[in-house]
């Protein structure tokens, strides 16, 4: 490794890309086309980036597979970071095996965690917990910050806000020792998700937003919880899942907010069948419905019925209603938006486990209210929200450093 390389190197793991470029921007080597295209990550052309990290590779040669192996792993992290999911996990994994068959631990080690992170944003939080190893406390601390966000990321979907904070700090003092900002930057954001509004609490006509944690409080709440982000209504160690069966929940939610009280047929047809006006055919079909409900709710509540409709009967002593802190059609687009990068449909698309047109027809009505914006043309577009600055996250190194 010549002088000029090991200084790029040094740059990039100090969050310098140009100081890199300046070393390496005419070089056309192997080692100096890594570089670049590390540093063309770090400043946010990806697509220039993987191209110098696919001629690196093909550039090192069948002989050198410890640096064919790490140029795949840093490709890797930049089609995250672009958020192309569906990039080859297979091939990670193989550069992965490479990389601890021949002692490098460090990036053996991030590898796994781009794995773990990939499984966690496409939402296999136990497959995402299962390849995230043990850290070994002589990695270094951008490497034990990454790992510490991803354990971070899999406790907050599991509602574990103690071991998110303690992930969290974690990654937050490892970051200070790396001295990256970009990546400080990162932990700064994971930790305002628990400080912000993760739902809506509504209880008898009234609503109020809540933290993460007081979501964590409410699963062990003696009530009757109709769950409008998960689809489900649960109580009394039971959970009844209606996902799959929306005018059912469509009923069950409406009887809940309207608890103690009833509510009307009319009512009851407009919100389940979204109809104008009700008629008979519709009455008919709402007392089916009805019945349908109270047989897949009959060990958690009753449905009774009054003169004007129908009322919630529940076992428990109270009924609550847990609402997304923003509801719209596509309120679950502009979720996985609101992490500030560029997503493309298809990554969406797999991320929720929709169709890539319902996807495309989603971004296309974002779009036209101005809620998202799209740039690129054809497979190359990318959506992302406007207003929500995007971080780009510390890339791989192509080589270690020398001592």
């Amino acid at each position: 490794m010549d002088s000029l390389i090991t200084a790029a190197a040094r740059a990039l793991a100090a969050g310098d890309p140009l100081g890199a470029l300046n070393r390496v921007a005419l070089r056309e080597d192997a080692p100096a086309l890594a570089l670049r295209g590390i540093a063309m990550a770090q400043l946010g052309d990806f697509d220039r980036a993987k191209a110098l990290l696919r001629r690196a590779a093909r550039g090192f040669g069948a002989r050198e597979m410890v640096a064919r192996a790490r140029c795949i792993v840093a490709e890797a992290e930049v089609a995250l970071a672009s958020r192309d999911l569906g990039w080859p996990a297979k091939a990670l994994d193989a550069a992965r095996v490479v990389l601890e068959e021949h002692g490098d631990t460090a990036n053996a080690a991030h590898a796994r965690y781009l794995a773990a992170r990939r499984l966690l944003l496409i939402g296999r939080l136990d497959d995402a917990e299962q390849a995230l190893a043990t850290p070994d406390p002589a990695l270094p601390p951008a490497l034990r910050a990454a790992h510490a966000l991803v354990a971070a990321g899999i406790a907050i979907r599991r509602l574990r806000t103690g071991p998110a904070r303690a992930a969290l700090v974690r990654a937050g003092q490892a970051a200070r020792e790396a001295r990256i900002p970009a990546l400080m930057l990162e932990v700064e954001s994971a930790s305002r998700v628990l400080a912000a509004p993760a739902a809506r609490l509504i209880a008898r006509g009234a609503e109020r937003p809540l933290l993460l944690e007081e979501v964590e409080a409410l699963q062990d709440r003696p009530a009757l919880i109709v769950d409008a982000c998960r689809h489900v209504v649960r109580g009394a160690g039971a959970t009844v899942t209606l996902a799959t069966r929306p005018v059912l929940f469509a009923i069950a939610r409406a009887l809940a907010e309207a608890w103690p009280g009833d509510v009307t047929r009319d009512a009851l047809v407009a919100r389940a069948f979204r109809a104008k006006e009700a008629d008979e055919s519709h009455r008919a079909r709402l007392r089916v419905e009805v019945g349908r409900l109270r047989a897949a709710l009959r060990s958690l509540a009753g449905i009774g019925a009054t003169q004007r409709g129908f009322t919630l009967v529940p076992r428990a002593a109270e009924v609550l209603v847990l609402a997304r802190p923003v509801e719209e059609r596509h309120a679950a687009v502009l979720a996985f938006l609101a992490d500030g990068e560029a997503w493309s449909s298809s990554a969406l698309a797999l991320a929720l486990g929709a169709s890539q047109r319902s996807v495309q027809r989603a971004l296309d009505a974002l779009a036209a209210s101005g809620k998202v914006q799209g740039f690129g043309r054809g497979r190359a577009q990318r959506w992302m929200t406007p207003s929500v600055p995007g971080f780009t996250t510390a890339l791989l190194l192509p080589a270690p450093l020398p001592e």
